[in-house]
This record gives C-alpha cells, structure tokens and sequence, in this order.
C-alpha cells in the first residue's frame, strides 16, 4: 500500500468488509476505503513491492503496483441519492487519479453523489488483462448490495470513465453478466450493471485504425487476432439493453481521436439504446476537469443537466 497510515485504514475496513458491518466515519487523514475481494484476488497476480505513485510528467500523482483493489468512498454531506463507479484513465498501466479520478469524485460529492473511486488491478502490473474487469463488476456488485449503508437508490447507481478507465466503464456497463470470475458470496447475488454510464475520451474500439492505443497493447497484445480486437471493443456490445450513456470527446485528442466517441454512439443510437455525444473543439487529451478558459470545463455541468434530465438526481426546483 502507498502509506502505513492507509494500511491500517485499510485493515480496519477489511474487518467490517468481512464481517458484514457498517463503515465507520474515518478520519479525514485516513479515507475510507473498501476492500474488493476477502483474500487473494482472482486474476493470477505476481505484484510485489509497494505502490508506486508517479512523481513528474504525464505520471504525476497516477498509481501503479496495485495488490489490493479497493474503493476509496466520498460521502456528500447532503446525499442526493445517486452514486458513482469513477475510474481514472492510463492506458492499464496506471491510474491517473491527481488528473482524473480524484478530482471527478470531489466535484461529484459536492453536488450530492456518493462516490466510488476505484483503484483497480493492471495487466501491466502482472495481472491477468481481465482482472480490472473483475475489480470493477466487483465494484458495482458491493456498492449495490451496500447501497442502504449509503443512502444510495440501489437503482441510481452509475460508473464515470476516463480514457481506459473509459473503456472499463464501458465494458462494466455493456457486458454486466459476462462471468471474469466465478464467487458465491452475499455481493454476488445483485447485477453489476450500472443504471447510467459517463465516458471521458473513452477508448471504444483495439481495431484500425483505432488499434495504437496503449490500453489494445495491455489488454490484447501486439498481434491480436480481430476476433481478440472484436471482443474487447465497445461497440461490439453497445445494444439496446445498455444503460443510458453520455460521450464526451475532444476533436483535437491524439490518443483516443473523436471518432472513438462517435462510433460508440452511433452503435448505441442504432441499437435504440440511449446515448448523448459531447464533441469540443479542443482539450486534447487527458483533460480530467478542464481549466477554467477551456470550453471543454463545461462538460462536468452538461453531465449534471442530462443526470436531472433521466431523473437521477432531482430537477431543480423540486
């Protein structure tokens, strides 16, 4: 773990997590957190040492060497009933949490939303290329189950991704059922489908022209065959059954270029399913919240307007 101090909270909570209890309030200096699995995690992991957190360039404040899959959890001080699934982008090699996650889950519990800020598994670590998969429908199996201790409607409960972690929100709320593991315990008894999905520069699709990106070399390899390209892209699973989505793209983004966005959400609108594209002009890549002159800062109050549209959270006024 990153620090002794988290450690202990980490322990802390695996007692209760095991036991069945309520999480406590921890103090601000050790967040809460939930551990996924009792145990050993599935997914043939051979991570050793410590996390490492990045200090300098496009890693700066990203996590790495993850062993122990959890959610670090933002209660609002005023619930609004709805809870999201945030996980970060970096290509499953890391975890942009300072640039993405973290900041997404402090906006989202100011407005009310308990959040679920995932610290997942990565290939790249030594893991299985599914066990990120099966960290975040473990996720949302916990969170629904638990959904009372939270105040949260078992029915309003969401996963927001950025750029890989886009492609993992993706997948959690397009391929809910698919068995990445196999339990029995009390968690496995709810579906871990998510009732709305946020996709921040998501990589949709590993085939060309699309087929560059670090998340296709993590996840499939190198030399994937189509079918192997096929079954890890979204749209092949994007059908009228998918939880209703908003897309939001930059024109200018080298990595995941709009047309990523624009494919999912034309499958999805040809499948009948409810989809929502947000395509600015700029912001490149990697943008989490924006800054304050970049007119893509604005997705976050465009995302709040559709949640009141679909009634996730009340319209104002009510």
């Amino acid at each position: 773990m990153i620090a002794r101090r988290g450690l202990l909270a980490g322990g802390m909570v695996l007692a209760l997590f095991a036991g069945g209890l309520p999480l406590p309030a921890l103090a601000a200096a050790a967040p809460e957190e939930i551990l996924l699995w009792p145990g050993t995690p599935p997914g043939n992991g051979r991570v050793t040492g410590p996390e490492k957190i990045g200090t300098s360039g496009a890693g700066k404040g990203a996590v790495s060497n993850v062993s122990t899959p959890r959610m670090r959890v933002y209660r609002p001080a005023v619930p609004n009933g709805a809870a999201v699934l945030v996980a970060g982008g970096g290509g499953y090699f890391r975890i942009q949490l300072q640039k993405e996650s973290t900041p997404a889950a402090e906006w989202l519990r100011a407005r009310g939303f308990t959040v679920f800020e995932l610290i997942y598994r990565l290939p790249n670590d030594g893991w299985d290329a599914s066990a990120p998969f099966m960290d975040a429908q473990r996720a949302m199996k916990i969170i629904r189950t638990r959904a009372g201790e939270f105040g949260v409607d078992p029915a309003r409960i969401g996963v927001m991704g950025f750029s890989a972690g886009g492609h993992l929100a993706g997948f959690t709320a397009y391929q809910p059922d698919r068995a990445f593991y196999a339990g029995a315990d009390a968690y496995e008894h709810v579906s871990a489908r998510p009732d709305f999905a946020v996709l921040l520069f998501p990589v949709v699709t590993l085939r060309k022209p699309y087929d560059t990106t670090r998340t296709r070399r993590e996840i499939v390899g190198d030399k994937a065959s189509a079918k192997a390209e096929a079954a890890w892209s979204l749209d092949t699973w994007a059908s009228k059954d998918a939880p209703p989505t908003i897309i939001f793209a930059a024109a200018d983004d080298p990595t995941t270029p709009p047309g990523h966005g624009i494919l999912l959400f034309e499958t999805l609108v040809a499948a009948g399913a409810s989809a929502e594209l947000h395509l600015f002009r700029n912001g490149g890549h990697g943008w989490g919240l924006g800054t304050a002159e970049q007119v893509i800062s604005q997705w976050p109050a465009l995302f709040e307007h559709w949640a009141r549209s679909l009634n996730i959270i009340e319209k104002q006024g009510e």
